[in-house]
């Protein structure tokens, strides 16, 4: 195999790492986009304020994206130095995967979040840890990428 078709197939690791956590960011965001907005609607049908905070539930499984994005130019930068293609697609299948999967899990977090403070109106801080909690999952995976190839 050529020194170009190895580099070629150790980017595809790197397109793999911000594809999957895309993937995961989609369905997190979605999932808590559409809980928020039942939830807003309940507010509106009780005439009750409806919470604006319900968007940070929203947006969290974004970031997500960004760690996968920082870990594509880390494999894509490794593949360009020479290193062995198979371990940066592997590199980037299982560290995308672990990002999206902790992406989407956070935006079903953050869906059960947008029921629970926009019935109880509490709560609030707590939710948020708790998507820090999965958060941490996909940081450290970035995190073990720009410093393990």
């Amino acid at each position: 195999m050529t020194p170009e078709t190895m580099e070629s197939m150790g980017r595809i690791g790197a397109a793999m790492a911000v594809a999957l956590a895309a993937v995961g960011s989609g369905l997190g965001t979605g999932a808590a986009g559409m809980a928020a907005v039942g939830a807003w609607k309940k507010c509106y049908l009780q005439n009750k304020t409806a919470p604006f905070l319900l968007a940070v539930f929203v947006g969290a499984p974004i970031t997500q994206t960004f760690y996968g994005l920082l870990a594509m130019f880390r494999i894509n930068a490794a593949a360009a130095g020479g290193a062995p293609f198979p371990g940066l697609l592997g590199w980037g299948v299982f560290a995308g995967a672990a990002m999206g999967i902790s992406a989407w899990m956070q935006g079903r977090t953050g869906a059960a979040a947008s029921d629970a403070l926009a019935e109880t109106g509490q709560g609030f801080a707590n939710y948020l840890m708790a998507l820090g909690v999965i958060e941490s999952v996909a940081l450290f995976m970035m995190i073990f990428i720009l410093i393990g190839i």
